[in-house]
């Protein structure tokens, strides 16, 4: 390919990577008639549980110390640890960094003060709005816990919808915690038994209808521990077989799997202390062919399984896999697992998901991961042109408009 081919691709990609609209499928952020549920502004960005982690390891102050403390003072601390201490060079301060300049902030001061100064002018409606904007993001997929005590009552009194935010209904109380949760529903009139008797399994699908008619939610969805096995005989599956998925087929719900956490392994950080361990690539296989009027989605935390995972949905044309999430959030990663997925699945595919539970991260997340997918996609069509086939600029908007959320649009809808 020529040299004058090649920079007029390379601007074409950039361009239309940079600007076309996403849908962010998962995130664990909050439309803003949610109030004080909606985490936003340079404290919440400090304190976010990538950065506490991070900050801890540069310090021996007893945790006890750092949770005592109020969310204004823990975001000094880190910014002291983290941004003036030593460099912010990680991909959490990075983020941060980011996301102000974004914003139209000057860091080189280093003030604390003089930051937080700009986000008073905001209110959670226009800073939604703002933060939509710079990110070039169309729509946000929340996480929505029909258990928490906190978000239940929003959804059951009713709330004027931001235009750009939909729902997901997780499950994983239900799911991972059945006995606890079976009470809760039972106080809420659904005859269920702990023991999975009786009308248990059709009450649960009762419940599901309920609460995706009250979301309108896009799918529903749960996070499993990398333990977790299609083949066991446990609770779990046999709630997934005998009431998501029957629900999920009745209804045209997608059933999303997010595997690998492992919770708390350093309680003294508490949010901030999950790690992952690799999964089990072959039980979601089973499940796909198993099932195949169900439709599956599926991330997976460990980078050893992303290969596996790659083959499985190649394989299985109801399994959809999606995002760069939590630890694989970096660069690097995000480049070999993009470039990977793109070479044995093409477009059908979503290759990032944001995850934020802070409204800011939408900024520096989607900004940092479009210039990597623009830099797959110019080496792919490059690939191409050699061979003599030349794409166009709409079929580079089609394409890109697919990976950047409408390819998962189509899945779930059909």
């Amino acid at each position: 390919m020529s040299s004058e081919r090649h920079a007029t691709l390379r601007q074409v990609v950039h361009e239309v990577v940079d600007q076309t609209p996403v849908f962010d499928i998962h995130t664990h952020l909050f439309d803003p008639s949610f109030g004080s549920l909606v985490l936003w502004g340079i404290d919440e960005l400090l304190t976010y549980h990538y950065l506490i982690a991070e900050a801890f390891r540069c310090n021996r102050e007893p945790a006890e110390h750092f949770w005592r403390l109020d969310k204004s003072a823990q975001a000094e601390w880190i910014w002291r640890q983290l941004f003036l201490e030593r460099s912010p060079i990680s991909e959490s301060c990075r983020g941060v960094l980011t996301t102000l300049q974004l914003l139209g902030l000057d860091v080189r001061q280093r003030d604390l003060p003089a930051l937080r100064q700009h986000f008073l002018k905001w209110t959670p409606e226009t800073y939604t709005d703002r933060i939509l904007e710079i990110s070039r993001v169309r729509k946000v997929c929340m996480t929505n816990l029909p258990f928490d005590d906190e978000e239940r009552p929003v959804w059951e009194r009713g709330f004027q919808r931001h235009p750009s935010f939909v729902s997901a209904l997780r499950l994983d109380p239900l799911l991972l915690d059945w006995e606890k949760t079976a009470g809760q529903l039972h106080h809420w009139g659904y005859e269920v038994r702990a023991d999975l008797s009786g009308q248990t399994f059709g009450e649960v699908r009762r419940f599901l209808s309920d609460w995706t008619q009250k979301m309108d939610s896009q799918y529903c969805m749960v996070s499993l521990p990398p333990e977790w096995r299609f083949s066991d005989n446990t609770v779990t599956n046999r709630l997934i077989e005998e009431a998501v998925l029957p629900f999920g087929r009745d209804h045209g719900q997608a059933f999303a799997m997010m595997i690998g956490v492992r919770r708390g392994v350093n309680p003294q950080l508490r949010m901030a202390g999950d790690s992952l361990a690799p999964t089990d690539v072959p039980s979601v296989e089973a499940l796909c062919a198993a099932f195949p009027e169900n439709r599956f989605i599926c991330t997976m935390l460990a980078r050893e399984n992303q290969h596996a995972l790659c083959v499985a949905s190649r394989k299985f044309r109801n399994l959809h896999i999606f995002g760069c999430w939590w630890f694989l959030n970096n660069p690097s990663l995000i480049e070999e697992i993009t470039r990977m997925r793109i070479e044995l699945l093409g477009i059908g595919v979503t290759p990032q998901h944001s995850d934020c539970r802070v409204l800011d991260q939408l900024a520096y997340k989607w900004h940092h991961s479009r210039p990597i997918l623009a830099e797959v996609l110019e080496e792919k069509y490059a690939d191409l042109s050699d061979t003599g086939w030349h794409v166009t600029r709409s079929e580079v908007e089609r394409d890109v408009h697919a990976l950047l959320g409408g390819a998962f649009e189509s899945f779930i809808k059909h």
